[in-house]
Formats: C-alpha cells, structure tokens, sequence
C-alpha cells in the first residue's frame, strides 16, 4: 500500500465502539474501520493508522468519559489529537453528498473538518489531580441535582395531604423541617403529639431550634382538620422522601471535604481561593474547566473562552452589533459568574465595582458579568505572577 506523507484520522467516539475514518490530501478515503473500545483493539487500530503515512493527524467528537481510554493511549504513544464540537460535524454534513446518518461518515465528516480547518483545539490529557477533581465535582453536581428533584417531589406530595405544613417551612434550607418529617407528616400526628413532646422529640435528634419548628408545625396542624384521601401512604412516602434528603445532606459534606482537601493540595489552590468569592468548590471548578492555565495567550483569551467577551454582529452599514456569544464553556462561565455574584456581599472592591456599574445604568446580571470580566484579569495576574490576591495594589516597582 501506498505510503503518504501526511493523513487526516477521525473518530466517532462512542461507548461500546469508536469507527475510525483516515482520509489524504484530497479527501479520498484511505482507511474507515470500527474499532472496539478495549485497549487491544484501538492500539492495533492506531498502529495500522501510522504505518499508512509519515504524520497523522488526529480528530475526535468527544471528549468524555467515552473517549477516555482512547485519548489516553494516544498521549502513552505520543499522538496529539484535536477536540471537533459534535455541533460542527453536524453543520458540516450537510456541505457533503447524501443524507445517510452512519458511523462511518460520521467519522469520515471529522477528518474532512479536521483536515479543512487548523484551529481546533488540542485534548490535554488531564493530570491525575485535574482528573480527581473532575470525577468529584461532577458527582457533586449529580448529588445536588437528586437533592433538589427529591425535595421537589417531596413538596408534591406533601402539597396533596397537608398543604399549610408545606408551605411552612423552607424545606431546601431547614434540616430542621425535614426531621420533623421524617417522624410526623400529617396534621392530626402532629397534634397528638403536642408541642412540649415534639420539642423533645426533635432536640434529641440535635435539631436547632426545636421550639420554633415545633410550634410552626402545631400551628400548621391546628389550620387542618381534615383528613384528605390517600394520607396514609402519602405519608410514609412525605418520610422516606424526607430520609433521602437528610442522607444526600451527608453524602454531599463528604464529597465536599473530599473535594476540598484534594483541591488544596494542587500548587496554585491558595492563589485561587484567596481572590474573594472563590472557595474550594468553585476553585476546584475552575481547574477542572480551565485547565492548564498556560494554555492561554492573554486574559482576554481566558474570559472569551468562558463567554464573558462579546463577539460583533456586523452586517453592510450596521456596524457595533455585540452579542453574548453562543460557543463558550458554560463551566468556566459559571464559576466567574458565581464567584463574582458571592464577593458583592461583603464590602470591597469587587463589591464597589459592582455599585459603580449599577449607578452607570446597567442591570444586576449585567453589572455581575462586568464584574466577573474584570475578575478575569485580576485572576489570571495573580496566578501569572505567583501572589496572593490583596484589597491594595502591589506598590510600583522602579525601573
């Protein structure tokens, strides 16, 4: 077989199987094979790929969990391979015949895009710290979003025998309001009760405040005196969903001490968490969506990457047309975005930028990601310059 002197190789990654389409200069297919997700097969894949040209260039459309073995090996062998957003493949299909939804063209679609285009952004294989904080922090984000679904549903069905005790308490804030739930869900137990039981009742299980929450339910009870169909086992439903929360209460402190004490061992972790609103979570964050932060060229690269850049509009005479851009990394936006909504709430200077804006007209959302731009430069020259954030500037040095 021919030998070339450079290839294009693209890869639809997928969980059970990758298939891998190699094409020339031209555009002509020269190898488009499936390839097995096992270490085996894609190291046999990737050695008949080589032994077909001088250099090759690699491209995938994921850049997850499904393709992490791949990418891995790739690094171990000394491959660089560049990340083809799964919205430009599907864009660029159409610039080609047929409407065939395949595998195989898939493939052949992000080596041709690959091949076209030279400003794809290189996959970094991420180093074991980066790695951990990732699996952490998403399985955060998965905790937090069965909390919320678990108190929504609880709220529900709560609504459906007792809706005064529903609406009483805040139940997303008060650890207090969910003990209680998970002991008495309905008006005539609470009543039974009374209010010098329950109080003891929930102080022996260390519920703060448990005279207040105790007479907030009486009074909730006192509102209903009617039994509504299907209380019984609506119930004991209100009281398993109330278990399940208190347990993911657990769960996330642990993850969040987890995350926490690996975040702090990583060499720039005190240089993030001292710029005010970013703790150990939103630190962690970051790391994970920014990366190696000497990927980037300048500031300016790092807050257009995270979406805080507005990108021109122009069309003929109209000219000035900005707009939020619509490619961007949305975890990078919410980490400036959040961390600069949490330093406006103590004094400072985050929170004196933050009033200025807001005297100059602009909305509270805009005002928030006009702060978090300017946390982008002050961000990026702490941790160029290896030094903790401070209130004051550093003193100008003489030439």
């Amino acid at each position: 077989m021919q030998r070339h002197n450079r290839l294009w190789a693209g890869i639809d990654a997928g969980k059970g199987h990758h298939w891998a389409a190699v094409v020339d200069e031209t555009g002509a297919t020269v190898w488009s094979k499936k390839v097995d997700n096992d270490e085996s097969a894609i190291l046999a894949a990737i050695g008949e790929i080589l032994d077909l040209a001088d250099e090759v260039s690699w491209a995938v459309d994921i850049s997850g969990t499904a393709s992490a073995l791949l990418l891995a090996l790739f690094s171990a062998h000394g491959q660089q391979a560049v990340y083809v957003p799964g919205r430009t493949v599907n864009r660029m299909s159409g610039a080609y015949r047929g409407e065939a939804k395949t595998d195989a063209r898939d493939a052949y679609v992000i080596a041709e895009t690959a091949r076209h285009r030279r400003d794809f952004a290189a996959i970094e294989v991420p180093a074991q710290l980066t790695a951990a904080l990732a699996l952490l922090t998403a399985h955060r984000s998965d905790l937090v979003a069965d909390r919320v679904r678990t108190i929504n549903r609880l709220r529900d069905v709560l609504t459906g025998i007792f809706p005064a005790l529903e609406r009483a308490f805040d139940y997303s804030g008060q650890k207090g309001a969910l003990v209680l739930l998970s002991g008495y869900q309905t008006p005539a137990a609470i009543r039974r009760r009374g209010r010098a039981r329950l109080t003891a009742w929930l102080a022996n299980r260390r519920v703060r405040g448990a005279d207040a929450v105790a007479a907030t339910a009486l009074e909730a009870a006192e509102a209903q005196h009617t039994a509504l169909p299907g209380e019984d086992v609506a119930a004991q439903i209100v009281a398993d969903l109330a278990a399940q929360v208190l347990a993911l209460d657990d769960r996330i402190k642990r993850v969040d001490k987890q995350i926490r004490d690996t975040f702090r061992t990583h060499p720039q972790a005190e240089i993030i968490e001292s710029l005010p609103g970013i703790g150990p979570i939103l630190g962690a964050e970051f790391v994970v969506a920014a990366g190696d932060i000497a990927s980037f060229a300048n500031a300016g690269n790092l807050a257009s990457v995270a979406g805080l850049v507005p990108v021109p509009r122009d069309s003929g005479r109209r000219t000035g047309n900005l707009h939020r851009p619509k490619r961007y990394s949305r975890d990078l936006r919410r980490v400036f975005y959040l961390s600069a909504q949490t330093s406006i709430i103590r004094e400072g200077p985050n929170r004196d930028f933050y009033l200025k804006k807001r005297g100059e007209g602009l909305k509270h959302v805009q005002a928030v990601i006009a702060l978090a731009r300017r946390r982008v430069d002050v961000l990026w020259a702490l941790l160029r310059d290896k030094r903790l954030f401070t209130s004051n500037p550093p003193a100008a040095q003489a030439a």
